[in-house]
């Protein structure tokens, strides 16, 4: 039976040029418009409930009028209204989306794209939730355990960063035990800190853990921070109890693969939160950008055709600097082990350069395969790059 394997990031969306992010976690953006959150969590819920909406708020923080001009919602799920007329210095406007919640019994996560008169790149706001058939217990509800701690995931996605900034969000834990938990954290990765809502959390009830990540030059593209909790003073393996609910696939995607990180999950005893950062163009004059380097791929997509199984793939991706200072490839990722990539160095103006990927297809199920490389830039035209392998295995 043919069988495709499509390895994707769960970054691939930055494709398009740099979305405006908030300065630090104030979620002010280009100075102009605050918000007064960029993610909206309706967290369990049921079909039963129908449609849920949320409302999210926006304040002119500028001197100056501004015009919320087109909300662009990134599936027919979800209607969208906002404030249409223009919204004076000091004066607050609304974005009301509301997610029809007739998929079927899954977790979710919308994007709103936000085009304001200023700044000028749009705005990224996100619902998300999980959609469930009947109502579940709260061991069904969280399946990951550190002793009496519960969490959904241990693999938890913090979303996108910019250097210089900071990245907040949030998840729920749940007390399973019959007693008041105390709940800590050790072994904190550098770059994170955590906090409960409410410590010790109550028998049965449930507490926000608050993340944030602060950006540092040293990390690109996508990277994990580590915690390891401390559960009533004792440290413990993760134990994943089994669901009955079977969780929604998109459609075309059956058959999508991508390894696991091998730091989280059963056996395991830390959480990881991952986030994806990249340059931080903000406060770029026009003349930087004029001034910026500008890479084009010769070809985007590299066929490798037919091959056997356990045979060693290599492909080379041609990039040509049209900008006018040099290029610079930060980071490459891909969401497999068995790429390599060889260093890549900077491409002067007016110059190419070649980037040298190799695939180890030892262990991979046979048939048509497409891998997704994403590479973090210095070009503001394309902070980020995806170029493509594909070909069949047999």
């Amino acid at each position: 039976m043919k069988r495709t394997i499509i390895v994707i990031l769960t970054f691939i969306c930055l494709a398009f040029p740099a979305f405006a992010q908030g300065s630090k976690a104030d979620n002010v953006f280009g100075g102009v418009v605050k918000l007064d959150k960029t993610i909206h969590d309706f967290g369990d819920i049921l079909l039963s409930d129908g449609p849920v909406s949320a409302t999210f708020t926006a304040t002119n923080v500028s001197n100056k009028p501004m015009v919320i001009y087109n909300v662009v919602s990134s599936c027919g799920c979800t209607d969208v209204e906002w404030t249409r007329q223009p919204i004076k210095p000091g004066e607050k406007g609304t974005i009301k989306a509301t997610y029809k919640n007739d998929e079927g019994a899954y977790p979710f996560d919308k994007n709103l794209t936000v085009y304001f008169s200023d700044p000028k790149q749009p705005v990224i706001l996100r619902l998300r939730g999980e959609s469930h058939a009947r109502k579940l217990s709260l061991k069904e509800l969280y399946p990951f355990r550190f002793g009496d701690l519960g969490f959904k995931t241990v693999d938890i996605k913090g979303g996108n960063l910019s250097q210089d900034q900071q990245r907040s969000g949030e998840v729920v834990v749940a007390n399973l035990g019959s007693k008041p938990l105390d709940v800590k954290f050790t072994d904190i990765s550098q770059g994170l800190a955590l906090k409960l809502s409410q410590n010790p959390i109550p028998a049965g009830g449930t507490a926000k853990l608050t993340y944030t990540v602060t950006a540092d030059r040293n990390h690109w593209g996508k990277n994990y921070y580590y915690a390891t909790p401390v559960v009533g003073g004792k440290t413990y393996k993760a134990v994943v109890s089994p669901t009955d609910e079977a969780k929604k696939t998109d459609a075309g995607t059956e058959a999508v693969v991508a390894e696991p990180n091998p730091e989280l999950g059963a056996g395991k005893s830390r959480i990881g939160i991952f986030t994806i950062t990249k340059e931080n163009f903000t406060s770029w004059t026009k003349e930087q950008r004029d001034a910026a380097s500008c890479p084009v791929a010769a070809e985007s997509t590299y066929s490798f055709g037919k091959v056997k199984a356990g045979s060693t793939v290599k492909a080379s991706f041609d990039i040509s600097n049209k900008g006018k200072t040099a290029f610079k490839v930060y980071k490459v990722d891909s969401e497999i082990s068995r790429i390599k990539v060889s260093p890549f160095p900077d491409v002067a103006p007016n110059s190419k350069g070649t980037l040298s990927v190799s695939m180890d297809t030892s262990g991979m199920p046979k048939g048509e395969c497409l891998i997704i490389l994403t590479l973090t830039t210095n070009s503001p035209l394309r902070p980020i790059m995806n170029l493509f392998l594909t070909g069949w295995i047999e």
